[in-house]
């Protein structure tokens, strides 16, 4: 797959991902949106990846990329924002986070997500 066609999908797939769990937390369902929220999250990092012609295959991959561009602008404290996507995919399988933790992180992630989306 060409790099602006893995781009586009990645990106697709994040805007799919970020909408679905928003309508997940309205209805309550927070270890549904814990994972749309996860899924955003790694797709957006894909896309920043994709657009620079980088590949990224693992979870490990996509904390690591996240580093690197932590690395590049760490006035965006783009680790704080990952971690909270990290305990929301955790989440997902142990349902261990109260729904308000849920939504203050949702909102960390839509924070992670905004900044990443200025790198396209």
């Amino acid at each position: 797959m060409a790099k602006r066609s893995k781009q586009a999908l990645y990106e697709k797939l994040n805007g799919k991902y970020l909408k679905e769990a928003e309508e997940l937390i309205k209805k309550g369902d927070y270890v549904q949106a814990s994972e749309k929220l996860w899924g955003a999250t790694a797709e957006i990092i894909k896309a920043v990846a994709a657009k620079r012609g980088e590949n990224i295959g693992t979870h490990k991959g996509v904390g690591r990329f996240v580093l690197k561009i932590h690395n590049e602008r760490p006035e965006w404290r783009l680790l704080d924002s990952y971690a909270a996507a990290e305990t929301l995919h955790a989440n997902f399988y142990e349902d261990n986070l109260p729904e308000e933790l849920v939504k203050i992180r949702a909102e960390r992630v839509k924070d992670l997500i905004d900044k990443l989306r200025k790198l396209l």
